[in-house]
């Protein structure tokens, strides 16, 4: 038996919590834990209804309300207001309407006739498959233990095996109306039965009462389970290693080197986001001896391909021999083979009101002895597109050991892919955001200018990495903004820009954790006052050290990152007034941001054919929130200006020419226009954001 094998399934169910709740609570709550564990159900995979009676709010006479999950909506997070309602005698009074299977899609613009409540979700294709099953509590889940059944050549006799008369087995048949009316006869022609498997799709269960509905649908997958465990033990997965995984480490910097590469070849319609799987599941199968036949021949669940291709890409790479420049050089061909492939399998099967053909390019890559690379349009749809891939392994292995594993039918799975109703869900998602699929590293991120760039780049869709070498600080602001935009979107990594070795790790891991890089704000900074002969040399160094020598390393390494893309890229320098205006008492850091300044032009001019974009920001006087403001240097310009620490703002507000405050949002702000298309045909710039300095202006 498989090292991977699942356990069994923990009954959830809790009578003490589900006691006090009301109906759709109770369906709320049926719906979080099935949908809490990934082998249950997908992310955004299956659903679950109540037939519940409640007062119609025109009549007020109590009538059967169809509470349904509602499209889009996630079992593991769907709140009350994730679920559609709609009239159950209205939903039996469309039977009327059907006019059969070649007008089957037209019975999708009747859901909203049968709204109840005036309820704003829109009701899910699946809607009808659980209206018509003449029972109260009804669960639909993507189980992969029950799918490994479903998708095998020989499904109806397995089904038959496992489970006898109590589930039942249906063909395949596309998610609409007419699987509802085959659904409904089932449940009339078999009335003992309390669930049925759906041919390469999942599994339906039911029950009287919620706990018996969700207790049956754990009890199927738990003796689906234990049938796989007595009758794969002993067997090798996928038909046995062929080829072992590499150390962690070594497939960390395969990724890291692999995936910008991938990421510019793919980004030619929209920037896309990467994600690195290795788990012990993935590395299984990749290092499988029917690793390629197996994924040639593609995914089953609708649910999977429809997240990830019909078929992956397999990277050829002999981990034994690992020749990684062979593997970059093999790149461009085999992904523009894979676009062909994908072309092809398009204009096959394709009709003549079909969408047009969108994105050719592979979704989930495969490499012996390495792992998984999963590219999308965001990295939740990325890492949950792996996690979709996970399941299809774990139903590959389960398929293949006791039958032969079968995907669907090619005209199938493109009926699936190109559904008008799917590409009409598809244009009303919302328009994506300015930088959306972007991908920033913030150097001093944890500080007050860095922070607030980092709050202000996620705000546009950007993914980012904040990068700061004060660890405590560092995990706080990761915290934050975890918690304000998504644990996706969000990495720290604690990097001291001084330290060449540290730069190259942190930008490792950035192309690791998002499979490259867009937009580097260089932001890393210190402060110092002395005048000239208490300037120490050690003091000098330091500044250059940070502001200069940091400023070069990180540049370097986003060029060097850029460049393996080829998709252009962005610089913007956080510098100071100073590097323009000279200050008294601070020699090592106005001649350092100096320097800085003029590396920026440099590099302006060495990759603006490449459409690689640098230009500088140029704060003054930001108090509030800046780290450098909080110690010595706040007590040092002080007493060079003869104040006190109180009249500090006040004074380098009245020295400004606008009389005003400079903050790190209106900093944060500079940065943004810059990293966007707002500033694209501008390089070598600089914005000063100092509430005016006649001394500072550029020209």
């Amino acid at each position: 038996m498989s090292s991977t094998a699942p356990a069994r399934l923990q009954n959830l169910w809790d009578d003490a919590k589900a006691a006090g709740m009301s109906e759709p609570e109770r369906l709320v709550y049926r719906s979080n834990i099935l949908g809490s564990d990934k082998r249950v159900t997908n992310y955004g995979g299956g659903n679950t209804s109540s037939k519940i009676f409640q007062k119609d709010p025109l009549s007020g006479q109590d009538v059967e309300v169809l509470w349904v999950k509602g499209s889009g909506g996630d079992s593991a997070s769907i709140k009350l207001d994730g679920f559609a309602t709609l009239y159950m005698d209205k939903l039996r009074a469309l039977k009327g309407l059907y006019r059969g299977l070649a007008h089957e899609d037209e019975m999708v613009g009747y859901l909203p006739h049968a709204t109840f409540n005036l309820n704003p979700r829109a009701a899910s294709i699946d809607t009808p498959l659980h209206a018509y099953v003449p029972h109260a509590f009804v669960d639909h889940m993507h189980p992969d233990a029950i799918i490994a059944i479903a998708a095998s050549r020989d499904s109806k006799a397995l089904t038959q095996e496992i489970f006898g008369d109590e589930i039942g087995w249906l063909p395949w048949k596309r998610p609409g109306f007419e699987l509802g009316l085959w659904l409904e006869k089932f449940c009339l022609d078999n009335p003992g039965a309390k669930g049925v498997i759906l041919e390469s799709h999942g599994l339906f269960t039911w029950g009287d009462t919620p706990r018996e509905c969700y207790e049956q649908t754990i009890n199927t997958i738990n003796k689906a389970i234990a049938w796989f465990e007595v009758k794969t033990a002993g067997k090798p997965a996928f038909g046995g290693q062929a080829v072992a995984p590499l150390p962690a480490e070594e497939r960390r910097a395969i990724a890291a080197r692999l995936m910008p590469k991938i990421r510019g070849l793919i980004s030619n319609e929209f920037k896309m986001l990467g994600h690195f799987d290795d788990s012990a599941a993935v590395l299984e199968f990749v290092g499988s001896r029917d690793l390629r036949p197996l994924a040639a021949l593609g995914t089953s669940c609708p649910d999977h391909f429809l997240r990830t291709k019909i078929r992956p890409l397999v990277i050829e790479f002999d981990p034994t021999k690992p020749d990684i420049d062979a593997v970059v050089a093999g790149l461009e061909q085999a992904t523009a083979d894979y676009r062909a492939d994908y072309a092809g399998y398009y204009n096959r099967c394709k009709h003549p009101d079909s969408p047009a053909i969108r994105d050719a390019n592979a979704v989930v890559y495969l490499m012996p002895g390495v792992g998984m690379f999963t590219f999308a349009k965001d990295k939740a749809t990325a890492r949950i597109s792996g996690e979709f891939y996970v399941n299809a392994i774990n139903v590959m292995r389960g398929s293949s050991a006791v039958s032969t594993y079968q995907g669907l039918p090619e005209q199938e799975a493109f009926d699936i892919e190109y559904w008008l109703l799917e590409e009409a869900k598809l244009l009303r998602m919302p328009k994506p955001k300015s930088l959306a699929g972007h991908i920033a590293l913030v150097t001093g991120g944890a500080g007050g200018i860095g922070k607030a760039t980092a709050v202000r780049l996620l705000r546009e869709g950007a993914c980012v990495v904040l990068a700061d070498i004060d660890e405590a600080a560092l995990a706080s602001a990761s915290e934050e903004l975890g918690k304000a935009f998504g644990k996706d979107v969000v990495r720290p990594v604690n990097l001291n820009v001084t330290s060449e070795a540290a730069v190259i790790s942190g930008f490792a891991h950035t192309a690791v954790e998002f499979g490259g890089i867009d937009i580097l704000v260089s932001n890393a900074g210190l402060a110092s006052s002395a005048p000239i002969e208490e300037t120490t040399l050690e003091l000098w160094n330091k500044n250059m050290d940070i502001l200069s020598t940091g400023y070069f390393l990180v540049s370097r390494e986003a060029f060097r990152m850029f460049r393996a893309q080829k998709i252009g890229g962005n610089v913007v320098f956080v510098a100071s007034k100073n590097g323009l205006a000279a200050s008294p008492n601070a020699a090592a850091y106005c001649t350092a941001k100096a320097a800085e300044i003029h590396l920026a032009r440099c590099l302006a001019l060495e990759g603006a054919a490449e459409q690689i974009r640098v230009n500088v920001v140029n704060p003054d006087a930001v108090l509030r929130g800046s780290k450098i403001w909080a110690g010595e240097w706040l007590e040092q310009r002080a007493s060079t200006y003869k104040t006190d620490k109180e009249g500090l703002e006040e004074m380098y507000r009245q020295r400004s020419m606008l009389k005003l405050s400079v903050f790190p949002e209106d900093i944060a702000e500079a940065i943004y226009f810059f990293a966007s298309d707002m500033s694209a045909k501008s390089t070598g710039n600089i914005i000063n954001v100092d509430a005016g300095n006649a001394q500072s202006f550029t020209r």
